[in-house]
């Protein structure tokens, strides 16, 4: 279940996120500025970013 960041504040700066066991790439349009790093995961283990 995916949570909401509890600030209202948004970095309009956007990512992409690759799995580096099937491939799938997640584009993150809007990223929530309150951590440094969020954890996506698919296939067992956390897709990493990509440039």
């Amino acid at each position: 279940m995916a949570r909401r960041c509890g600030t209202k504040k948004t970095a309009k700066k956007k990512a992409k996120y690759a799995c580096k066991i099937c491939g799938l790439v997640v584009s993150v349009d809007n990223l929530c500025g309150c951590v440094d790093t969020c954890d996506i995961v698919c296939c067992g283990e956390e897709m990493k970013l990509t440039k």
